[in-house]
């Protein structure tokens, strides 16, 4: 053990002495709040009170890009079974990525609970407030960026069923928003006047329709790894409709790696590290997910269970 440090009057701060002797007991202050958080959604989930978020079938189905897309890139597909999803973004402002998925659901959480096509804010603390957020103009410029990203792009999607004598194929193009009017101010916690967001006919009519229950707490743990909220986002959706144990195959045309937004992998032994700590962290949060690595590495193996709980009084009846 290394000698203990001491100062000249023979005292000296704990926080001083413990890196150098004790170093394993050190917790930042980013995983203290993780492991509170993750406290919280366990506590609430026992209690059957749950604080529910919401969001739309195509961002659980395939997620947006990870990362920050190069420049000249404005085209991003993911695929899930015959189910194919494309986003344009615009050449001024770019493909959204990385915590812009937060502003999707946050529009689709304030759809749902207002009931209401066009929803409004306060300020952009509200939505700080409502994902764990540090505040200030950084973040609020942030956030302003995120929703010129989302304005700005097109989503396209489409699916194919096989019919009794047909092939059945139904494909649709649409922008998130209609119209946008958001206050700029030079920090988050003031807003001069309300902000108005008006969803796209076809956004609004697939929230309202179907919309996709999250565990907001959960989300909130989850808000800085974006690949890790999908991933969570993904498997509670799901297990929700599995009729029975399922097999994903985790790589190929109709992979894992091919639905999430994840970011390509050069090995498949290395997404299959990072799915087993994605994994491990989500059973921190859900001790239920049954989730797990096919022996043969492969295949993720998913059966019924509920991340939300069906008798939460938030769930819509249409869900």
């Amino acid at each position: 053990m290394a000698p203990i440090p001491y100062s000249q009057n023979g005292l000296d701060r704990v926080s001083s002495i413990l890196p150098d002797t004790h170093g394993e007991f050190i917790v930042s202050k980013q995983k203290l709040r993780q492991a509170e958080g993750i406290c919280l959604v366990r506590e609430r989930r026992e209690r059957q009170s749950q604080s529910l978020g919401f969001t739309s079938r195509p961002f659980v189905l395939c997620g947006l890009p990870i990362r920050r897309p190069p420049t000249d890139q404005l085209l991003f597909e993911r695929r899930n079974g015959k189910f194919t999803f494309q986003i344009t973004g615009h050449p001024q402002f770019g493909l959204p990525f990385g915590q812009d998925r937060l502003v999707l659901i946050f529009l689709a959480t304030l759809a749902v609970r207002q009931k209401s096509q066009t929803v409004r804010f306060r300020s952009a603390a509200e939505m700080l407030d409502t994902f764990g957020m540090a505040k200030g103009g950084k973040e609020y410029r942030r956030i302003v960026a995120a929703f010129e990203r989302i304005f700005g792009a097109t989503m396209f999607f489409s699916t194919e069923r096989i019919g009794t004598a047909s092939t059945i194929v139904h494909r649709s193009r649409f922008h998130f928003l209609r119209e946008a009017e958001i206050w700029y101010s030079r920090s988050a916690e003031i807003s001069a006047g309300e902000n108005v967001v008006t969803l796209s006919d076809e956004f609004y009519s697939e929230v309202a329709s179907h919309p996709i229950p999250a565990d907001l707490d959960a989300v909130r743990v989850l808000a800085a790894a974006p690949a890790l909220l999908d991933l969570f986002m993904w498997l509670s959706y799901r297990c929700f409709v599995a009729k029975g144990p399922e097999i994903i195959p985790l790589f190929g045309h109709y992979g894992l790696t091919q639905q999430l937004g994840c970011i390509e992998y050069s090995r498949p032994s290395r997404f299959r590290a990072m799915l087993e700590q994605w994994l491990k962290t989500i059973r921190c949060l859900w001790p239920e997910c049954p989730a797990l690595i096919c022996s043969d590495g492969k295949a993720l193996r998913i059966d019924r269970r509920f991340a939300i709980l069906p008798n939460s009084e938030e769930i819509p009846h249409n869900v």
